[in-house]
């Protein structure tokens, strides 16, 4: 029998803090969403990164922390700054392209990291590598399975585009020979790199059309969890009646910078529009038209901050009504095998 998928409603008190502590990092992706002109490319010192996280941290409250970058193990001082954040009462993940600078391995232990996530965009090199770099789809492997080997929780993470979701099928067989049972499916947005379609230059239809996504990826999702695979993938597309909800308004997620921006929604993080920033290691509001300001707006399309800032992930019919109101980028679906 088939697990049921579930949405993973939002939860009053939730707490994600998604800690970006450099932004430097050893590949090249053609669909990062880093942007150094937004993001800076500073990389915290020791003492930044503990202060950041005793900002962040709300001791007898659930928090998981994920630490990001960048690639966040070519910081020398990751290992420290997970030690920390357990002291602190988080939980945490670190989420890495899989090269785990600084042997990362035998300085922490699964013991203080929940989660270990690896970021794969293929079920071989030939479909990994032209989009994550020559070489890398055979060392994020490794690397995994000797995570696995030394007993660390590990998760995998694929970014499905108009490059790979014909080849999501594909990584069913994969994770379970990995051993992998936490399987994190996301939706390109267009951030970063991608953000450049349309200009001079650019690369241009990364986004998968709804009817597509709606074919593929809730039936791999099935075929993983049949395998005894735990999948998380964005919700994405509301069904009918549907009611709307921001994460915004209903829980607690902070995505900071080393330059010190604190963004309360990842659509956001390519504009100066920060609800909030870090100053002397404190956090300060900011005043104006940010962010914040605009999650409580009701429209047909669903999500404001798509409409605004990626409004060609919305098709409109002959009438000029969205045919799929866009969720919340944070609503996720999952079956729990």
């Amino acid at each position: 029998m088939i697990p049921a998928t579930r949405t993973v409603g939002f939860q009053s008190g939730e707490r994600n803090v998604f800690f970006h502590i450099l932004t430097a990092c050893n590949l090249s992706c053609r669909h990062c969403y880093i942007n150094p002109e937004q993001h800076g490319i500073r990389t915290l010192d020791r003492e930044t990164m503990a202060a950041w996280l005793a900002l962040f941290a709300r001791p007898g409250t659930p928090s998981n922390l994920i630490f990001l970058g960048g690639e966040p193990t070519l910081h020398p001082d990751l290992a420290f700054g997970i030690e920390r954040a357990r002291e602190l009462g988080f939980s945490v993940t670190v989420d890495s392209n899989g090269y785990l600078f600084h042997d990362l391995l035998e300085r922490t232990s699964p013991e203080l990291l929940d989660y270990l996530s690896f970021s794969l965009d293929g079920p071989d090199a030939a479909i990994n590598d032209p989009l994550r770099g020559q070489g890398v789809f055979e060392v994020c492997v490794a690397n995994l399975r000797k995570a696995v080997a030394m007993g660390y929780r590990v998760s995998v993470i694929y970014t499905v585009s108009s490059r790979n979701i014909d080849h999501l099928e594909r990584m069913v067989p994969l994770l379970d020979e990995l051993g992998v049972r936490r399987f994190f499916i996301q939706v390109i947005g267009l951030r970063g790199k991608t953000a450049q379609d349309g200009k001079a230059g650019s690369e241009s239809g990364w986004q998968v059309d709804p009817a597509h996504w709606l074919r593929v990826v809730p039936e791999v999702a099935r075929a993983a969890a049949t395998r005894g695979i735990h999948v998380t993938f964005p919700k994405v597309f509301l069904d009918p009646g549907e009611t709307f909800e921001c994460a915004g308004l209903a829980a607690d997620n902070y995505f900071i910078f080393p330059n010190g921006r604190v963004y309360r929604c990842p659509l956001c993080e390519d504009y100066p529009i920060n609800a909030y920033r870090i100053d002397g290691n404190r956090l300060l509001k900011n005043q104006g038209l940010m962010e914040d300001r605009f999650f409580p707006l009701s429209i047909p399309e669903g999500c404001v901050m798509n409409r605004l800032l990626q409004p060609d992930n919305i098709v409109y019919d002959q009438e000029g009504r969205p045919e799929h109101r866009i969720s919340c980028c944070l609503l996720k679906q999952e079956i729990v095998p």
